[in-house]
């Protein structure tokens, strides 16, 4: 008796397996019915070149100085480095292999061809409202339009037990939509419903301007959320802001702004700011049409008016009246930074960021602020028409009272109203900066 009811245990664990198995692998992914042969056009190949640019692939996918998307830099993910992986039509290290369905199952659903779950690195869960049509553009291109390179996939550096992954299988289906068709009639008009499919789909923009949960997945996937697009994350050291039209995201911004930003890295009143945009404007906003940008500018100021989980509207300064008033701290500020940036932080256009209503300046974490002060930053030129702008370093000329007296100041000048720096967060930049 024993005997049998140990045995049915076990029958019953190993059904169990198997079940949680099937309900890991298996998704909603619509089985697409192609000649694969007939996709190689030339029409399709370079409609897939400009999706795979307006999803900037490259940037993941490709090392500095290697062949295009022969595999990826290392992304300092929160539980590790991850490595991105060779997507090129290699057989043995690329996607050769891989049949139409193996690449929309990848992309739309995050499992690779041997059915183990990609990390969420691979931004799949908004990749997944891809239409069939682009997903078939998307495969054209990188099994014909690109050139196959046997550049081996480098193990990524993640400590057992977080390297398990199983568990990123089930993280998946609680977190990960399956592929779902997207819904233009949702939106007012056409041109918002482009920019919506750009943004919440191909370009990912809620990867790094959603805040996340403990459990690392996105708080929203679209604009049905609040949280969506609300800005908290710190990337590579900056902050990211939010996307909505609020004081600390695009409230001052026109469509035209956000459009001449996404081209130029710039407009009349700000610059691109950190590495990690520089990079989305250089290598896939810049290469867009102006119709794709038109839209999402569209789109992102169709975004709510309040930010309700970051905003840094009506936050009052510590000590606000004591510092805007003290005469010194004004002096410092005039021999500082008001050559540049204006006696009223009116800046100069194009040229000079203005201070005033200027998001960065902001910003609910003034982590990106204390960094550009101490660090300086070179503003990339992606038009020659355009001057290069570099903002010089104060680490060596100011201490971090001096620093944290002058962000203070301009937090809380010309209308603008936000939360007092202190010496100590100044400090820990600085640290931040001496160890990197």
């Amino acid at each position: 008796m024993k005997k049998f009811i140990s045995r049915s245990i076990i029958i019953l664990i190993c059904c169990f397996l198997v079940i949680v198995a099937f309900a890991l692998w298996s998704t909603n992914t619509p089985t697409l019915t192609a000649d694969q042969r007939a996709l190689n056009t030339p029409d399709l190949i370079q409609k897939g070149s400009y999706l795979a640019t307006l999803g900037d692939c490259a940037a993941c996918h490709t090392k500095p100085d290697a062949p295009m998307y022969s595999g990826g830099a290392a992304i300092k993910s929160p539980i590790g480095i991850i490595y991105p992986v060779n997507i090129t039509p290699d057989k043995q290290n690329g996607i050769g292999e891989y049949t139409l369905n193996d690449f929309a199952r990848a992309v739309r659903n995050g499992i690779r061809k041997d059915g183990v779950t990609l990390y969420p690195a691979m931004p799949y869960p908004s990749y997944s409202r891809l239409s069939d049509d682009d997903i078939k553009a998307l495969f054209a291109y990188f099994q014909y339009g690109v050139k196959a390179d046997a550049s081996a996939n480098q193990p990524n550096e993640i400590a057992w037990p977080l390297s398990i992954r199983w568990p990123v299988a089930i993280w998946r289906k609680i977190y990960a939509p399956d592929a779902i068709a997207f819904n233009a009639s949702h939106y007012p008009d056409d041109q918002i419903a482009r920019g919506a499919y750009i943004v919440e789909g191909l370009g990912h923009c809620g990867t790094c301007h959603t805040p996340r949960a403990i459990t690392l997945q996105e708080k929203g996937l679209d604009k049905r959320v609040p949280t969506y697009l609300a800005g908290g994350q710190i990337i590579d050291g900056w902050f990211t802001p939010s996307l909505h039209n609020d004081t600390s995201g695009l409230e001052n911004w026109t469509a035209k702004d956000i459009a001449a930003t996404l081209q130029f890295g710039r407009n009349d009143k700000s610059v691109v700011i950190g590495k990690p945009m520089n990079d989305v404007v250089e290598y896939s906003s810049s290469q867009w049409t102006e119709r794709d940008r038109q839209a999402v500018a569209a789109y992102l100021k169709s975004l709510p008016i309040t930010n309700p989980e970051i905003s840094s509207s009506g936050v009052t300064a510590t000590n606000k009246e004591s510092i805007s008033q003290k005469t010194d701290v004004a002096f410092l500020y005039q021999t500082s930074c008001a050559s540049c940036h204006g006696v009223q932080g009116e800046g100069k256009s194009q040229i000079f960021p203005a201070l005033a209503g200027n998001n960065t300046v902001l910003s609910p974490n003034p982590q990106t602020f204390i960094r550009l002060v101490l660090e300086g930053y070179d503003v990339p030129v992606f038009d020659t028409n355009l001057l290069p702008m570099r903002m010089p370093h104060f680490h060596d000329r100011l201490t971090d009272q001096q620093i944290a007296d002058i962000i203070t100041y301009t937090r809380n000048s010309w209308g603008n109203q936000a939360s007092a720096v202190s010496a100590e967060q100044v400090k820990l930049g600085r640290d931040q900066l001496n160890d990197k």
